[in-house]
């Protein structure tokens, strides 16, 4: 699902630029120069709208940009900021997904005997056969 949603960009004294966006409130991030800010509201809309997402709360309908002004006494500009949201939860999703599998019964038995944690076990086996070395 790809969203847009306005941004307000406002230069800081000190340098770069603090992104603050209407429609999602409390998100707000910040970049030493304009790419990286841009770079960082990508992230930070598509970080809040994943969590009310997987929080099953409703995505907040995106303004128009005709109708959003920005603080002009901050010097401040309005720009759109897209989020590709299906490709972010790919990356950064650790909501949990219930699997269903098939194990032998001895095993299984001798599994419960050692208190093994089954989900942990799977996902150190997934990381490892898949080569990832996150924690």
């Amino acid at each position: 699902m790809k969203l847009i949603y306005p941004a307000c960009f406002y230069p800081c004294e000190e340098g770069g630029y603090t992104v603050t966006f209407p429609d999602l409130p409390g998100c707000v991030t910040e970049g030493d120069t304009l790419t990286e800010a841009v770079d960082m509201a990508i992230d930070a809309a598509a970080g809040w709208l994943l969590d009310e997402v997987e929080n099953k709360r409703p995505i907040p309908k995106s303004s128009d940009i005709k109708s959003v002004v920005a603080d002009e006494y901050e010097d401040g500009f309005v720009s759109l900021i897209s989020v590709d949201l299906d490709e972010y939860a790919r990356k950064h999703s650790n909501k949990a997904v219930k699997k269903t599998l098939t194990i032998p019964a001895w095993l299984n038995t001798l599994a419960e005997k050692n208190n093994i944690n089954f989900s942990q076990i799977l996902q150190e086996g997934l990381k490892k056969h898949l080569g990832i070395k996150q924690p």
